[in-house]
């Protein structure tokens, strides 16, 4: 019989904020959009989500008129194409889970794929530039690693769009593959969309999902194990600011044997009606033994008027694992971190600006490219001037 574990500590000053659901979330998963019932607002997937903000994509009332333009930076020997939709790569990883999903599914008439070949060990970063032209737009993207290759990949979304969008992560035998999802769109953009990872035998998965900008970003990354031996780390930032809704539902599907996932998620909010949603569920299933697993989601919170749902799933339907656990908590600025700096000569406002950068910090490291966290950490930096400045 399956097991809920309660959402996980708190701690002094600490606020915990959400209660455990169901960490299976959606047992209908389908490419076609027709086999998704239009939500509503309160079901349980859907009951976080200002639903008007979507601009119709999730009741196939949004048309494509517009345009995203999509440029791949990439080094010698990786192969990049755009695919029409009869390509047997599309769609491997997985099925959409939610209508908004199923819609930019059905909805793209192209893809592009990005193909690092087997035993490929890149040296610089492939790169692909996502900048919104206007309009209402739907994409999908397959990055394929090849066995035993090794890769990191970098994905920027920039401009403004409504857009609906998959992304596809193939992780070959005893690859390696590192993500990084760049959210910095202007305020007035929309961006939906489910990324989806099918981990290799003995494969490692690392994805780093950063998200600033945007009127409503709503992502949704899931992991799913081909064989035995993989490994997924899941580390994720996001800084929502006055308005803006930002939602990151993780899913981490543990059907194999012998399996290792991690997640650690942080988000700052600042500004009135600034709206973080994280929902991290993990399903441990019978088969999957020898399963080690932990998540982690912290929120600190710099105004009044900020609101964050955190709310952490586990899941277990058997006990022959090496280790299940989580935590969420959200807080404001600790009064004694500010005095400790503020007692050895550091103004009011650079103490608040250490203090959130050494909240970020250790995720920002997880990048391992210098000059991106740079661009990162001034980023948060510009962010803060508006609250701490």
């Amino acid at each position: 019989m399956a097991e809920t574990i309660p959402a996980g500590s708190t701690t002094d000053g600490v606020i915990q904020v959400g209660q455990p659901t169901d960490a299976r979330v959606s047992e209908l998963a389908s490419y076609d959009v027709a086999d998704f019932p239009v939500p509503l607002g309160r079901e349980e997937e859907w009951r976080f989500t200002p639903l008007e903000r979507l601009r119709g994509l999730h009741d196939g009332t949004a048309v494509a008129d517009g345009g995203v333009k999509v440029e791949v930076t990439a080094p010698e020997g990786v192969t990049v194409e755009t695919v029409g939709r009869d390509d047997a790569r599309l769609g491997k990883a997985g099925k959409p889970v939610d209508r908004v999903a199923a819609q930019a599914y059905s909805s793209f008439e192209k893809a592009s794929v990005v193909s690092v070949p087997k035993e490929t060990v890149l040296t610089e970063p492939v790169r692909i530039a996502v900048h919104g032209e206007g309009g209402t737009a739907f994409g999908h993207q397959v990055i394929e690693i090849g066995a035993f290759a090794e890769a990191v990949v970098v994905i920027d979304h920039t401009g403004d769009a409504t857009v609906a969008a998959n992304v596809e992560y193939l992780i070959g035998d005893g690859a390696k593959l590192t993500v990084v999802s760049v959210q910095d769109w202007d305020d007035t953009a929309v961006h939906a969309g489910q990324h989806t990872a099918l981990v290799g035998r003995d494969a490692t998965f690392k994805s780093v999902v950063v998200t600033f900008g945007g009127d409503l970003v709503r992502l949704h990354p899931r992991v799913v194990y081909g064989a035995p031996g993989g490994e997924a780390e899941l580390y994720g930032l996001y800084f929502t600011d006055n308005g803006q809704h930002q939602e990151h539902r993780l899913f981490i599907d543990h059907d194999t044997p012998h399996c290792r996932s991690n997640v650690a998620y942080k988000g700052a909010l600042q500004g009135a009606e600034a709206h973080a949603v994280w929902i991290g569920d993990v399903l441990i299933r019978a088969a999957a033994e020898g399963t080690d697993t932990y998540e982690l989601n912290r929120n600190l919170v710099l105004t009044d008027g900020a609101r964050v749902d955190s709310v952490p799933n586990l899941e277990i339907e058997t006990g022959e694992i090496v280790g299940a656990g989580h935590a969420s908590a959200t807080g404001r600025f600790e009064d004694e971190q500010l005095f400790y700096l503020m007692a050895r000569g550091i103004p009011a406002d650079e103490a608040r600006r250490l203090v959130v950068r050494g909240f970020f910090a250790e995720l920002v490291q997880q990048i391992g490219l210098p000059e991106l966290e740079e661009r990162l950490i001034a980023k948060i930096e510009a962010e803060l001037e508006a609250s701490v400045g």
